[in-house]
């Protein structure tokens, strides 16, 4: 698979987790307790719909798009432990998972030499 396909398949991926986020908004806002974890929520399905089309459109901002993404669902799993709706050791894993694959996915996004990905280099 060549890189532009790449890109390609991993913004599908990250508007298609912005909008799996945002599909727990609705039940969410029926009886608002707990805003913070609503917040964490809505940063989630916005950070990763950007991401998305940031990857999309191979803008330079897109990695800072995807460590915002990273963040906001390491901030929802610290408020799930601190309200005691999910385990620690879950969230641990959560936290975990979202910071390596972040840290993958911005190292694909920047490409080999660590670039961003709109910039070209000229013959010279």
């Amino acid at each position: 698979m060549n890189r532009s396909t790449g890109l390609l398949l991993l913004a599908i991926a990250l508007i298609g987790f912005g909008i799996y986020r945002a599909l727990y908004l609705p039940g969410m806002l029926v009886d608002v307790q707990v805003p913070l974890l609503l917040v964490a929520f809505v940063l989630q399905a916005v950070f990763a719909i950007a991401a998305g089309v940031g990857v999309w459109r191979r803008s330079r901002w897109a990695p800072l798009a995807i460590g915002l993404l990273c963040a906001s669902i390491v901030a929802a799993a610290l408020i799930g432990v601190a309200l005691g709706i999910i385990a620690y050791l879950r969230a641990l894993l959560d936290a975990v998972v979202a910071i390596v694959v972040a840290i993958l996915l911005i190292r694909y996004v920047q490409g080999r030499d660590g670039e961003p990905i709109s910039r070209t280099r000229s013959a010279g």
